[in-house]
């Protein structure tokens, strides 16, 4: 088992700047993929970024070059640092986990909102 916490969010002015992260306890050996998801009202949930224990990273096209998706050494948490910021990245920002049992994990999620 994987418990998230996620922490970050919050009220951005277009073009500024914020930190999301995600922190992973339980069971974080076995953890081989670490994402942001968003979900925007009255739309699906989408991948905004991911990274695996291979180190390989992808990005949603509509945040490449803004957003930067990394993980801390020990491998328990994720980073996602969101530049440039836009009003239609306003959406609420979950982290997912996914480990090699098969086990995929969602944090609780966390606002953010970009409004002049």
């Amino acid at each position: 088992q994987v418990q998230l916490v996620e922490s970050g969010g919050g009220l951005v002015q277009p073009g500024g700047s914020l930190r999301l992260s995600c922190v992973a306890s339980g069971s974080i050996f076995s953890i081989r993929f670490m994402g942001w998801y968003r979900q925007a009202p009255g739309k699906q949930r989408e991948l905004v970024a991911s990274t695996t224990t291979g180190g390989t990273t992808t990005y949603a096209d509509s945040v490449k070059g803004r957003f930067t998706i990394s993980r801390d050494s020990a491998g328990n948490t994720v980073y996602l640092q969101m530049n440039s910021l836009k009003f239609e990245d306003t959406a609420v920002y979950y982290c997912n986990v996914k480990d090699w049992a098969g086990g995929f994990y969602w944090g609780q999620g966390t606002q953010v909102t970009v409004s002049s």
